[in-house]
């Protein structure tokens, strides 16, 4: 064989093909080998070593080359193919010379199945030394083709604008740039929205590697930072100007060097006057497009020590913006859709609980998970009339949007017939046939309780929810005996209340199935775990003293494994304090004329007996005025009742459904006054009907 014939090996099979030009999509694609062309017979043979093996760390650097491609030494230039993936001379016949695999790359195995080992990582593979600043530049398109897949998957793997910003800039610095600059549109536009007010570009994050040099001497002078915020040497908000030249630069979507035509301008408008560039290619301004329009811009940077950009790296920063743009606008209608659920629920449950008298509350909501952030789950607590509250805790099934909406529309029908003061096992019947009006299939579990202060007595009604805990003073829980009932929804079904003792200091326990069904657990199981915990908790704070309501729900969750949260869980604490017999008048009156006097007669006794003579004269005037209007339409006994609590209560009761309403009289009515009177004087007053009536009733400070 002919000692002088060579063999031909391709340059690389990810090799822009010809008439493909460094700005064409295409060339970032696998392409084809092709022959190289033989080189002038006077070319230096390749430098070889033992055994005629290639060596693969033959003196031969693209970025020493000139124009002509040739090394010193050789007395007739290289050939030229295509810049940075220029090949050495043809090798011996029968052998191979392994090409040097880009940083952090392995390096693929040459004809005889053998693996050259890598130098170590920051190393030039052809020299062995170390580059004075920065990794190593990509040699050929198939180290940009991986360096793209993993800076995709990187950014693919945020959820939210933060993750999917941060995940853009660590993927870039330093392999692809010294430093990073990435600027969002504000406000960002959310789905087929479309945007008003000028076009306005905010600093969202910025990275870069380490300063080591004064910016004076040469360095990048961009600073660090790690979330959005003002810096030192670039602005922070930039308003794009009609027309301007950062608008043409966006419009056209493709990265630009910074020495572009109109680049230069547009760089100035973004970032101020005041900021100096890298000479050279060494800055790709790459705008952000999501599905319908301009998001925001990148700006790619290298120091100045550093090789510049090539035309194929904007190839790369193209990419790099399409999925970051694409991801931001994922992110943004997920950061939508979140808030929508966030705002559903919260408008779902109570803002607050109420302060009723004679108990505390407190509560307790978490999702089924972050993903499914709304569901069934509900509690309330509705003052009623005399000083009672309504306690109520449901679970619709499932938990999604659907489950959300149909719990709101069960828990208004629950204000309303709490408003009504309708027995507990009336709620719950219209609440089944409104499940039933709402579909065949709106199921769901409910327990309401009425707690009476004055009588320290609970009266409960459940349909197919978990009993109650109730954690007596002295540290002993017990699961109260209620009957189960069938699920609102299934229709036809019959609701019993039960009537129990609630005795002050003692704590009610209202929860959904959440807390303690799982898939590690029966409900059974789970009701047994939550009753212990309850005593274990009162055992910390004494025989005498309960624990208090915020700390014993946060230990309640505490009980909750990895595995237990395969639902949402709502749950509501009720400390029954109850009023005092010695804090309570009660009178009825027969609805005559002479009933204002006596009522009248009978408040100023009980202040005194109270010590609350300062608030007589008040009283007697506001008493008065209801009873009047109680005698007026009333044809059964009129009730009067005071409460002394943190302020002092009047309850006037009748027969009479219709509720007062409050009105300016005219100078000419002989009547009319007396509600205007009770608003002016009165803390708070209102009107509440009741089954058997109304009860008309206000409040004034002590003291």
């Amino acid at each position: 064989m002919d000692s002088t014939r060579v063999t031909e090996h391709p340059t690389s099979h990810e090799r822009p093909q010809p008439g493909v030009g460094p700005a064409d999509g295409r060339g970032a694609l696998l392409r084809a080998p092709e022959p190289l062309p033989p080189p002038p017979p006077s070319a230096l043979p390749a430098q070889t070593g033992p055994g005629g093996t290639a060596t693969p760390d033959a003196p031969f650097s693209c970025a020493q080359h000139g124009p002509s491609g040739g090394t010193p030494g050789a007395s007739a230039p290289l050939p030229a193919l295509g810049g940075e993936h220029s090949q050495p001379v043809a090798d011996e016949p029968g052998t191979h010379r392994p090409r040097p695999a880009p940083e952090g790359i392995p390096v693929q195995p040459g004809a005889e199945g053998e693996r050259v080992p890598a130098p170590p990582a920051g190393t030039d593979r052809r020299t062995g030394q170390a580059p004075p600043h920065g990794p190593m530049p990509m040699r050929r398109d198939g180290d940009r083709l991986r360096f793209v897949g993993a800076a995709t998957r990187r950014i693919a793997r945020g959820i939210d604008l933060e993750e999917i910003v941060m995940g853009l800039c660590r993927a870039t610095v330093p392999t692809f740039s010294d430093a990073i600059l990435v600027y969002l549109r504000d406000p960002l536009p959310v789905g087929d929205e479309r945007p008003t007010g000028p076009l306005v570009l905010r600093l969202r994050r910025t990275d870069r590697i380490p300063q080591e040099r004064d910016p004076e001497d040469g360095g990048l002078a961009v600073p660090v930072t790690e979330n959005t915020g003002a810096t030192a040497l670039s602005n922070e908000i930039c308003e794009v100007r009609p027309g301007g030249a950062l608008a043409e630069v966006l419009r056209g979507v493709r990265p630009v060097f910074a020495d572009a035509p109109g680049a230069r301008a547009a760089l100035v408008e973004l970032l101020g006057e005041d900021l100096a560039m890298p000479a050279g290619q060494r800055a790709i301004l790459a705008p952000l497009r999501g599905r319908r329009r301009v998001i925001g811009a990148v700006l790619f940077l290298r120091r100045p020590e550093r090789l510049a950009f090539e035309a194929d790296d904007l190839l790369v920063a193209a990419q790099l913006a399409t999925h970051s743009a694409l991801g931001i606008d994922k992110a943004v209608l997920y950061g939508r859709e979140a808030y929508i659920a966030d705002e559903l629920q919260r408008t779902m449950l109570p803002e607050t609980l109420p302060n009723p008298t004679g108990v505390r509350l407190a509560s307790r909501y978490l999702p089924a998970a972050e993903t499914a952030r709304v569901g069934g789950d509900w509690y309330d607590a509705i003052p009623l009339p005399g000083s009672r509250v309504a306690l109520v805790v449901g679970d619709v099934m499932g938990h999604s949007m659907t489950s959300a909406a149909i719990m709101g529309q069960l828990r208004t029908t629950a204000q309303t017939l709490a408003g009504l003061d309708l027995p507990p096992q009336e709620v719950l019947h219209h609440l089944d046939e409104q499940a039933q009006r709402l579909g065949t299939d709106r199921m769901a579990t409910c327990l309401y309780a009425v707690y009476d202060p004055v009588a320290h007595r609970i009266t409960v009604a459940n349909a197919g929810h978990p009993p109650p805990v109730l954690l007596h003073l002295g540290g002993r829980a017990e699961v109260l005996r209620v009957p189960a009932g069938a699920p609102i929804g299934v229709g036809g079904v019959d609701f019993e209340a039960v009537e129990l003792d609630a005795p002050a200091g003692a704590t009610l326990l209202l929860y959904t199935d959440g807390l303690v069904e799982s898939r590690l657990r029966d409900v059974w199981t789970g009701i047994e775990q939550l009753r212990e915990k309850l005593a274990a908790t009162a055992q910390l704070t004494g025989a005498d003293h309960p624990p208090p309501l915020e700390a014993l729900c946060d230990e309640v969750l505490d009980m909750l494994g990895p595995g237990d949260r395969d639902d949402d869980i709502a749950l509501l604490a009720a400390r029954f304090d109850g009023i005092a017999p010695s804090d309570v008048a009660y009178w009825f009156l027969e609805p005559e004329d002479a009933a204002p006097g006596r009522a009248r007669r009978l408040a100023r006794r009980a202040l005194a007996r109270w010590g609350m003579e300062e608030l007589t004269d008040s009283v007697e005037l506001l008493v008065s005025e209801v009873v009047t209007n109680a005698v007026r339409y009333a044809s059964r006994p009129i009730t009067l009742r005071l409460l002394r609590t943190d302020v002092l209560r009047c309850e006037v009761g009748d027969d009479v459904p219709q509720l007062p309403r409050l009105r300016q009289a005219r100078a000419t009515d002989e009547g009319g006054r007396g509600l205007y009177l009770v608003n002016r004087l009165a803390r708070r007053w209102g009107a509440t009907r009741l089954s058997t009536g109304k009860v008309v009733w206000f409040e004034l400070n002590r003291g």
